[in-house]
């Protein structure tokens, strides 16, 4: 509903954060616009008067504070509006600005909200962007940063960006890379709390904590000119001219409603307003309950496809996904794995389908390697680049020093991986260049990656050639799409149902920060099949507030830099805070099963996964698999933790207990198929690793508490850096017990009650049992004190890893949903 209403009073303006200007308070009364369950009222002047409850009246715009609704930025700096003009008959807004500058804004009321859109500009060349906000609002308690949601005593907003081009978010920076904004550096929070400070983990985009509350923001940009701006780590980036419209066409939507209303009401603006509303199994992606479903990364191919089938529907799994079946990226032909091609490929994903089981594959999004046929033996000429300078000598085909006119480009050597530059169709690469004049690229190679070393004439240009880490070029926005669509295509050939979009980041080589990471995302879902929209899986390394209805997740955490617990823990778990502010379902990220993997371990991870409703990648190998001895019994604990998941059998007591990282659990399976769920209570001691002074005591006393009856004590002891021998135990002041084995170097001895206790090698083969006294290791409830001893050898630096496992009381575990129901509203 749209309508004019009375004037009416403001308070006196104050000055906030993000460029917000202020305004004297006068009668400005325009239109009030519903938005939902929101009321906006638009002053005379141009400016957001209120933001308010419909069926409360409450008031959510800070007091004294009155945006402008749309701030135009040019050469003249910031232009607000001093007039508006609103006509009934076509719902169009004009805004008059200073030097008679005039915007036309069409306003449409829909039942969840109400869309702005900038129809016309008397001038559109005197605008380089054009402002959405910053919008104040009062709330505070939960601000989504990348979904641009606010949340607080039961009432929620929201800005959604209505097209690529325009952007959650502000230009804190040219590069239109969202900031890691430390908000907290100025400005009074000394009222916010620590967990409301921890929230702000990713770059702050649509929505922003601030003193008052939070803002609410987005911005487009007129791309029609070339700029130079800081990018990818460079001082100096060219940003090439993109024609996509201008400022004219940007649009957005604002909203509010009840708190636990807003993740529907995000679908209903995607379905009202034609944005990206991906399904799974029929339900949008982020309510389907299978939007965070775990799954299998194993290295499978046509050959070995069965079998890797088998070990993904053991897990209790239905995702099966390959870490990287492409010989290389750009055109991604496929490799090894897949002798017969697409066709071959083709084939693997009908047969897993015909098994219950969807596959997908890993990509680099717009990373391009060397070998690829964008870069061998011609380069494609989208490939991106820094900047380019001019020959200031003629140049041979065997020269290996090239005179240019600037350094400008060529002198950035914190951020240059491959050192390569392009004339014509010939790559090079140089080893140095020089500090002073003339400015020379030495010990150049010729014809590198596969190309022709040819003649160049003075004055023809050198483009300085942009790449990454990883030893990959990178595209221009125009490649970018192009390599897009060439991943779409592969879905649509296939019938693949899975992908990660990793290195997204890398889309920044367009010199257009966060909307090159769009553009290649629109690009590939905009060319998919409707039956694959209607059913995949897309998670990536990081995300956008417009990528954010395309993909169904973020899962990012990876396995390859501590052990199995402690590679990124803590952001591990930070992610999950940032999911749910977000409205996503939840990830834990990559877990790699290695043969030395145990199964404590891996319920350890489970319970994470539980705890935060979270799914998680299995990264594991056939090798892995063969070699550890007790892979069954990790395939089946997959199983039975992912299905109770599913289930959401696990109340709101357990979760919280299972959140703590030191907590762990076991998950059991009566013949009946009920679950058990028991809290493992774990003390950890190594005995030796360190030499003692004369007459320093033995290892300490270590204390327990046994919460339940009379129980087995659990060991878990294992040599580490060298043999261990001489193991005693002693309970309670008691005599002590051998404990008759010798371990060698990375071997366990697991005990968890009966006569005998099981011997594993480092790779959790069974070698044999040892006797062991059950009376000796029996718990009676209550606190216990418990000191162990061993003569560890090889070395100093060799010791027994002790672990005393004792169980908790076993609780019921009881499914509220069937496995694949829908899960509405579990996010809000």
């Amino acid at each position: 509903m749209i309508r004019p209403f009375s004037p009416w009073v403001a308070a006196a303006a104050l000055a906030i954060t993000a460029s917000l200007p202020s305004a004297c308070s006068r009668d400005r009364g325009a239109v009030e616009v519903t938005a939902g369950s929101l009321v906006v009222r638009i002053t005379r002047d141009g400016r957001i008067g209120s933001f308010a409850d419909l069926a409360t009246g409450r008031e959510y715009l800070p007091e004294g504070m009155e945006p402008p609704l749309l701030t135009l930025r040019g050469g003249a700096g910031d232009r607000y509006p001093e007039r508006a003009r609103f006509s009934s008959s076509d719902s169009t807004l004009s805004l008059l600005y200073p030097d008679g500058l005039e915007a036309s804004l069409r306003l449409r009321s829909r039942p969840t909200h109400l869309t702005l859109e900038l129809v016309e500009l008397s001038d559109p060349t005197a605008v380089a962007l054009a402002l959405w906000g910053p919008y104040p609002t009062t709330i505070r308690e939960t601000i989504g940063e990348t979904v641009g949601v606010v949340r607080g005593d039961g009432f929620a907003m929201g800005i959604q960006a209505l097209n690529p081009r325009t952007l959650g978010g502000y230009p804190w920076n040219e590069n239109d890379a969202m900031p890691q904004l430390d908000i907290f550096e100025s400005g009074d929070f000394s009222d916010l709390s620590e967990e409301g400070k921890r929230q702000v983990l990713y770059r702050v985009e649509a929505a922003k904590p601030d003193t008052f509350g939070s803002t609410l923001q987005a911005y487009v940009r007129n791309r029609s000119e070339v700029r130079v701006i800081p990018n990818l780590g460079r001082d100096l980036y060219v940003a090439p001219a993109f024609r996509d419209g201008g400022v004219v066409g940007s649009a957005i939507a604002l909203f509010g409603c009840r708190e636990e209303d807003a993740l529907p009401v995000l679908g209903a603006i995607e379905v009202a307003e034609g944005l990206p509303h991906p399904t799974i199994d029929g339900v949008w992606g982020k309510e389907a309950r299978s939007a965070s479903a775990a799954y299998v990364i194993l290295p499978f191919s046509e050959a070995n496809l069965d079998r890797a089938l088998d070990v993904t529907l053991r897990a209790g799994l239905r995702y099966l996904y390959h870490p990287g079946p492409f010989s290389t990226w750009g055109h991604f032909p496929l490799g090894t794995d897949f002798p017969n091609g697409v066709p071959g490929l083709r084939r693997a994903v009908a047969r897993a389908a015909e098994r219950g089981v969807m596959l997908g594959v890993h990509t680099l999004s717009n990373f391009i390697t060397t070998d690829d046929s964008y870069v061998t033996p011609v380069p494609d000429p989208r490939l991106a680049r820094v900047g380019s300078a001019a020959l200031t000598e003629d140049v041979s085909p065997t020269a290996t020093e090239i005179v240019i006119d600037s350094p400008d480009f060529f002198h950035q050597n914190e951020s240059d991986n491959l050192r390569a530059a392009v004339m014509g169709e010939e790559l090079v690469q140089y080893g140095a260049f020089t500090e002073s004049p003339p400015w020379t690229l030495l010990d150049v190679r010729r014809g590198a990656f596969g190309t022709r070393p040819t003649a160049h004439r003075k004055g023809d240009s050198i483009g300085k050639l942009a790449d990454h880490a990883y030893r990959v070029f990178l595209t221009d926005a125009q490649l970018s799409q192009e390599v897009a669509r060439n991943i779409a295509a592969l879905f649509n050939e296939t019938g693949l149902r899975q992908i990660s979009f990793d290195g997204l980041e890398g889309n920044r080589s367009t010199g257009m920060g966060n909307y090159g990471e769009i553009l290649f995302t629109t690009a590939w879902y905009d060319a998919l099949k409707p039956e694959i929209r209607g059913h995949f899986i897309a998670d990536a390394s990081r995300t956008s507030h417009y990528f954010w209805h395309i993909y169904t997740r973020m899962n990012w955490g990876e396995p390859w830099y501590a052990g199995f617990r402690e590679s990124q823990t803590e952001y591990r778990l930070k992610n999950q805070a940032y999911f749910r502010r977000n409205l996503m379902p939840g990830m834990l990220g990559w877990f790699r099963m290695t043969p030395e993997t145990s199964v404590e371990d891996i319920e350890w991870m489970l319970a994470r996964s539980a705890a935060f409703d979270a799914g998680y990648a299995f990264v594991t190998s056939f090798e892995a698999l063969e070699e550890n001895g007790r892979s069954d019994e990790i395939l089946e604990l997959l199983g039975r933790w992912e299905e109770a998941r599913m289930a959401d059998a696990f109340s709101r007591d357990q979760k919280r207990r299972m959140q703590e990282i030191e907590n762990e659990f076991r998950l059991q399976e009566a013949e009946d198929g009920t679950w058990t769920l028991t809290q493992i209570h774990v003390v950890r001691h190594r005995v030796g690793g360190r030499a003692r002074q004369p007459g320093e005591p033995a290892d300490p006393v270590l204390t327990l508490e046994n919460p339940d009856g009379t129980q087995p004590l659990g060991l878990v002891l294992t040599a580490t850096d060298g043999p261990v021998s001489g193991i005693r135990m002693e309970m309670d002041g008691s005599a002590g017990v051998e404990i008759p084995a010798v371990l060698q170097d990375g071997e366990s001895l697991v005990y968890d009650g009966g006569p005998t206790a099981d011997l594993y090698s480092s790779r959790w083969r069974l070698l044999g049992t040892v006797l062991m006294d059950p009376d000796a290791f029996t718990l009676s409830p209550g606190r216990h004190e418990v000191g162990f001893d061993a003569r560890p050898g090889g070395g100093e630096g060799a010791y027994l890893k002790v672990e005393l496992r004792v169980r908790g009381v076993g609780e019921p575990v009881t499914p509220m949903r069937a496995a694949g129901e829908s899960e509405k509203g579990a996010r809000r």
